[in-house]
């Protein structure tokens, strides 16, 4: 008999959920990182992620995020801490942009509670904002953020209470379905494991475990940046709301002022470098300080003041940029979750509940068909 009911291979955002939610089902599980729980090599580190319910990206991820708020309130209740922080969200953009229509298209479909606000208007409401005249922005009460690394540690302390066994720096080399289809053997660098089912949520590194996905689920740097405000009070977190902007100099999103100091900002697809995980730099630099402050110059002045803190992370990007959450077609005891394209965090909650019921033998309660793997037409042990 196997001695784990499931292996997690990466304990990061969507791992660290996936063994929670196991646990908690009396699952015999094994955790597995390469790096430290948590780490800086991921997608997750940097304080915190935002979440938010206006989905301009499509309806269709809505209902996961309304699951997602609730396990986010449920942990939070269970680990004596809280990490969801209701600030309020913003989508800026041109009036009509993709990003406006988008937001209010999830809000109109999902009777989502919502203000459409003219740049005068933003400015008045949250003046730590400076939005061009012909800019518009969807404000949607419920958006806010979750403490990211944080959440990780909870969800890891809460499946290790239930009985998990989690383990860092135990990078996993190679897996094999075992003969007759029942289970799966893991190899790593200390031993050799088996289990009835694998969960890969190795992120950026995933396309070295499945090679089908290598040239689909692509590694990318990310840099973001905490800068110290010329007005501290603009940018508290009782006084900005979280917010994604599309303008001229790209595509931008920025928190209030919490958990390190200064005003955090962030450049979706940074300076388009894409690479394997372990080649891609660590070490921010001044091209990507410079790639910040045009945001903050342009629509942030009064944050624009000297660097605190610069940090890389990962981004794993799929063609189509959604996620992929389905069982492998020749070996369906492995699961495969995400890559989820610079925006999942803020859905492990509800992934977790999501790829433990897929590595158990259920159906999730969510149309995955949208985040299946034969949209690319791969996808092999």
């Amino acid at each position: 008999m196997a001695a784990f009911d499931v292996i997690v291979a990466g304990v990061g955002a969507m791992g660290s959920q996936t063994c929670w939610q196991l646990a908690k089902r009396g699952k015999r599980v094994l955790g597995l990182d390469a790096y430290d729980i948590p780490n800086s090599m991921g997608s997750s580190h940097g304080a915190n992620r935002i979440i938010r319910l206006a989905y301009f990206e499509h309806p269709l991820y809505v209902p996961i995020l309304r699951r997602a708020y609730e396990l986010w309130r449920e942990a939070g209740q269970k680990s004596g801490e809280q990490l969801l922080y209701i600030t309020g969200s913003l989508d800026i953009g041109a009036a009509g942009s993709a990003i406006v229509e988008g937001s209010l298209n999830s809000c109109r479909q999902h009777d989502l509670p919502h203000t459409l606000l003219t740049a005068p208007e933003v400015g008045a409401r949250f003046p730590g904002y400076r939005l061009p005249e012909t800019f518009m922005a969807v404000h949607q009460r419920e958006g806010g953020f979750v403490a990211s690394e944080r959440a990780i540690c909870v969800a890891v302390d809460m499946a290790m209470d239930a009985g998990a066994v989690i383990r860092g720096r135990e990078r996993v080399l190679g897996f094999e379905p075992l003969a007759g289809g029942e289970g799966v053997r893991v190899r790593t660098e200390n031993g050799t494991y088996e289990a009835g089912s694998l969960v890969l949520s190795t992120g950026a590194w995933i396309g070295e475990h499945i090679p089908g996905l290598k040239n689909i689920s692509v590694p990318e740097r990310q840099v973001l940046g905490w800068f110290r405000p010329k007005k501290p009070e603009l940018f508290r977190l009782d006084a900005f709301p979280v917010s994604n902007l599309k303008g001229d100099f790209g595509h931008f999103y920025q928190f209030p002022t919490w958990g390190l100091p200064g005003f955090k900002i962030g450049l979706y697809h940074h300076l388009g470098e894409k690479g394997p995980a372990d080649s891609l730099s660590r070490e921010p630099n001044a091209a990507d300080e410079q790639a910040l402050r045009k945001g903050l110059a342009a629509y942030f002045p009064e944050a624009d003041g000297d660097v605190l803190t610069l940090r890389t992370c990962m981004f794993t990007n799929t063609p189509d940029e959604h996620f992929i959450l389905d069982r492998l077609s020749d070996a369906p005891q492995i699961v495969v979750a995400s890559p989820c394209s610079g925006h999942g965090f803020k859905f492990s909650s509800a992934i977790g509940e999501i790829l433990a019921d897929l590595a158990s033998g259920k159906e999730s309660a969510f149309d995955l068909s949208p985040f299946a793997l034969s949209r690319f037409q791969t996808a092999s042990a």
